[in-house]
């Protein structure tokens, strides 16, 4: 390989939804359908298998009363 030429790397966003769903003792379905997602949805942003789109973002800072940087964080 060229050594000038480089491939983007995947930025893997962690999370803390977990940690503030527990924090209102709500199960994955609990936060899925208040987010109007699904729990598979809810459960692969946890693991960090998903990155959600901007405004599903938006959403769960909103609903958390936090914002989307103390929710995602690289």
């Amino acid at each position: 390989m060229d050594q000038w030429h480089c491939r983007p790397k995947t930025l893997s966003v962690n999370n803390c939804l977990k940690e503030l769903r527990a924090e209102r003792s709500w199960s994955q379905a609990d936060l899925a359908a208040a987010l109007a997602v699904s729990r598979q949805t809810v459960n692969a942003i946890e693991k960090g298998r998903y990155d959600p789109s901007l405004p599903l973002a938006f959403t769960i800072s909103q609903l958390f009363g936090r914002r989307i940087e103390e929710i995602f964080f690289p």
